[in-house]
């Protein structure tokens, strides 16, 4: 796996991406309560911090709990929450381990379809539906991993021509396109919520 991608938009983390498997698992991992360009440069960073060149699943997994969170702390910090992601990444790592013998590219290495490829995202430690899904829909359209119904499995993610999560970023446009697209869930995600409120109280007044 050797493959140019654009979601750290920062060269030497992209290109971390693009290599290790492992990396690009860890960077999906951390998605989430911070932007995607924090989240996926976050691999490039531990391994630069572990002093190599490539994420080792057996090494973080066997890594002091608490001197690896001090390393994720450091600043700057891998997550806005580097003492709990730091946990996270090596539960994902030990599960690694314990079932792919630290290899992550055995988890789509002999997968049959899109189906099996997303129950094995799903049993990930920190990986719910919605993850594994994004990351599977990365795995099929910027990695080539394309097992048969892949995009099907994916959701609305795997569809072709869509702005909808870390999967469709190539470059700062798409990225722009997405975000926005975020900004619209939210925007709409608040006025539901608003309008739910309005009626309750509506309802609570009437009685």
């Amino acid at each position: 796996m050797d493959i140019t991608m654009r979601l750290a938009q920062q060269p030497e983390a992209d290109e971390l991406l693009g290599r290790s498997p492992l990396a690009a698992l860890v960077g999906m991992l951390l998605d989430q309560q911070v932007p995607m360009e924090w989240a996926f440069s976050g691999p490039y960073t531990i391994a630069r911090r572990m002093g190599a060149d490539d994420l080792d699943a057996h090494a973080i997994a066997a890594h002091d709990p608490e001197a690896f969170a001090a390393l994720l702390s450091e600043k700057p910090a891998v997550h806005r929450y580097p003492g709990s992601m730091a946990k996270r990444v090596q539960q994902l790592c030990a599960y690694l381990v314990e079932h792919y013998d630290g290899d992550a590219e055995a988890i789509w290495r002999d997968v049959q379809s899109g189906e099996e490829l997303l129950e094995r995202l799903k049993a990930l430690p920190g990986f719910g539906e919605q993850k594994a899904q994004i990351f599977l829909a990365l795995l099929g359209k910027q990695l080539g991993v394309r097992p048969e119904g892949w995009r099907e499995a994916a959701g609305g993610y795997g569809r072709a021509n869509v702005y909808r999560s870390a999967a469709d970023i190539t470059g700062p446009e798409s990225l722009a396109k997405v975000r926005a697209h975020k900004q619209e869930l939210k925007a709409a995600a608040k006025a539901a919520k608003g309008a739910r409120t309005a009626k309750a109280a509506k309802a609570a007044g009437g009685k």
